[in-house]
């Protein structure tokens, strides 16, 4: 067993800051991770930071937007956090050598970002998430934490009350990939999840195959409520063929968005007749297949995004990785031809419950970044919010783990305060399927160990652990994962994408359930015990199948139209229905639905809800 102060479970962004962040205030920390920290996806973003750094500009206008950008489902102290604390932390990162693009007169750079006030999007380039990682891994080597990389954690070591916000967290089991070692990591302190997003539920996405959701999937099944998963943004501009993402960076420079009769819809047709292409992501993925739908599209699948008339000098000064990306996947010359770009799954907004100093109803449990649901970004998610959002509740999550105190929450956690239970009508029975032997394991919740000490919590978990890795290598035969994965994958880009409708979202929860019931006969083709990655996909698609169900509930659930939640039999915002937050509670392999309130009172203010236009 491996012992350290406090654990952070991933090393994209909001893992690394946190931990920085716990060894400066005197912790020993290791971080566990399945891929090494430079391949954490946050090298793949591309936009910007988000900061009210120039005269003329206030944390208090970026709070605004961003609570305008949640169709007001945003919680006030989570978007304040972030505005107040994003200038500071961005200037820590000018100071550790982040190579941030910068104005003749050597200030920083800002640029124009979709439903900004202001221009206030810090950027390094098309590759700001690059520069990000690799400025805040020196710091890593720099301070000598640990990093145990290519080991993915599989389970938490939690206790069993029966209240979630009376269990503990004590550590998690990890695997080492290399080895094919199963070890517990004891924490004395807290483990932090930072295990970014959960892409890899749709089969389009911008994310990397390592984003299945794992953090999330297990938090929920140790009883830590997860929050407003209904909520996926869809990025408007992915490549068609690979999903891979091309930068809002293109269209804050002035890119232009045509149809297939040279119409620059977003104005022609007035889906945003004030900003144009610079509207909230929502609005334009919405737009793009809006215009696809009616026969306007481009081969009757996306659009074309044309920077062009920029000029070849600013094109390479500030988006030149773009052009790499259309000429190598697409084919296509940025400087002479429109890109073809279509939405694409890109964000969840929602995800583990936290306060603002990142901790869960569970004792010891942290989460940060994208895995977390604060909730900052409510329904729908700015571009150039999700970096500062790494990076200032990575760093509380990291403080507040090792001890500082960051004073009390006003962001309560669990079931406490004011909430409601809820219902949904649905097709199927949700949840786990009653467990084959020892296949299937019960989460993170390991059986009896209330009384016991931590050391032993995790050495329960681990024992547990190794029993079900054990029962799926022994079959020689039954269903392989990837086939389950990807009809799951193909069923949610089908019935819960950018447009939803009842009948659709019945059916990804019949085409679940009965995925669930194949997982039962999963096995692990690949007998080796070293570099198996057959055996990690088929531990991952077991909370591909978790979180694909919380976000489908949620969808059927909410019968309204607010940000990211597009359904076709509520086209309205009701605010005297549904101004709350959906809860997801994983009681014995069940799913429970409640709703809590959403927190508009602010430092000083109080947000009304108000029409959201652009």
């Amino acid at each position: 067993m491996y012992e350290h102060d406090v654990i952070v479970v991933g090393a994209g962004g909001a893992g690394l800051r946190a931990a920085i962040a716990a060894q400066e205030e005197g912790a020993d920390v290791a971080i566990v991770s399945k891929l090494h920290p430079v391949r954490s996806h946050t090298g793949a973003a591309e936009g910007g930071i988000n900061a009210a750094l120039r005269e003329g500009d206030s944390w208090q206008d970026h709070a605004y937007d961003t609570m305008k950008g949640s169709d007001y489902l945003g919680d006030a102290p989570a978007i304040e956090t972030l505005c107040k604390e994003s200038p500071k932390e961005v200037i820590q990162l000018e100071h550790w050598g982040m190579a941030f693009s910068r104005e003749d007169d050597g200030r920083v750079s800002q640029r124009p970002f979709g439903g900004l006030s202001f221009p206030r999007t810090t950027y390094a380039g098309a590759e700001t998430g690059h520069q990000l990682l690799h400025t805040m891994y020196e710091q890593l080597v720099k301070r000598g934490i640990t990093v145990y990389d290519e080991w993915y954690v599989s389970d938490l070591a939690v206790t069993d009350e029966e209240r979630p916000e009376d269990r503990t967290c004590h550590g998690v089991v990890a695997y080492d990939i290399q080895s094919g070692e199963l070890s517990g990591f004891r924490a004395k302190e807290g483990v932090i999840l930072a295990t970014g997003g959960l892409g890899q539920v749709f089969d389009h996405t911008t994310n990397a195959v390592s984003n299945t959701g794992d953090g999330v999937a297990m938090a929920y099944r140790a009883g830590v409520p997860i929050e407003d998963m209904e909520f996926i943004q869809f990025h408007p501009t992915s490549l068609p063929s690979t999903g891979v993402l091309i930068s809002e960076g293109v269209r804050g420079e002035g890119g232009i968005l045509y149809n297939s009769e040279g119409e620059r819809f977003m104005f022609e047709y007035g889906y945003a007749s004030n900003a144009g292409e610079l509207a909230s992501r929502d609005v334009v993925s919405r737009a793009e297949l809006s215009e696809v739908n009616e026969g306007r599209g481009i081969d009757d699948e996306y659009v074309h995004l044309d920077m062009r008339h920029l000029g070849e000098d600013r094109i390479t000064d500030r988006l030149e990785n773009i052009l790499h990306l259309a000429k190598d996947f697409e084919g296509v010359d940025g400087l002479e031809e429109p890109m073809p770009v279509k939405p694409g799954q890109h964000y969840a907004m929602g995800g583990i419950e936290t306060d603002e100093n990142g901790e869960t109803c569970v004792g010891g449990l942290y989460a940060a970044g994208e895995c977390a649901c604060a909730s900052v970004h409510g329904s729908n998610r700015l571009g150039g919010n999700a970096l500062p959002e790494l990076i200032v509740f990575g760093k509380r999550a990291g403080q507040h783990a090792a001890g500082k105190d960051l004073g009390t929450a006003e962001i309560e956690t669990g079931q406490q305060g004011e909430y409601e239970l809820g219902e949904v009508d649905t097709p199927v029975q949700p949840g786990e399927v009653e467990p084959a032997g020892d296949a299937v394991a019960d989460g993170g919740v390991a059986a009896d160990t209330g009384s016991l000490s931590g050391h032993d919590v995790v050495e329960h978990a681990v024992k547990r652990e190794r029993a079900r890795i054990q029962s799926l290598m022994d079959r020689d035969d039954g269903v392989q994962h990837a086939e389950i994965r990807s009809d799951v994958q193909k069923s949610m880009t089908r019935n819960v994408n950018v447009f939803r409708e009842e009948e659709g979202l019945k059916q990804a929860l019949e085409d679940i359930a009965e995925a669930r019931e194949r997982y039962r006969d999963v096995f692990v083709k690949d007998p080796s015990r070293t570099f198996n990655t057959d055996l990690i996909q088929t531990i991952e698609t077991r909370n591909i199948l978790d979180t694909a169900e919380a976000i489908t509930l949620g969808a059927l659930a909410r019968e309204e139209f607010r940000g990211a939640h597009w359904r076709a039999e509520a086209q309205e915002r009701k605010d005297d229905e549904w101004l709350k937050h959906t809860m997801l509670s994983w009681n014995d392999g069940t799913p429970e639905l409640w709703y809590k309130p959403v927190i508009l009172e602010g430092e000083d203010k109080e947000y009304e809800p108000k029409i959201r236009s652009y």
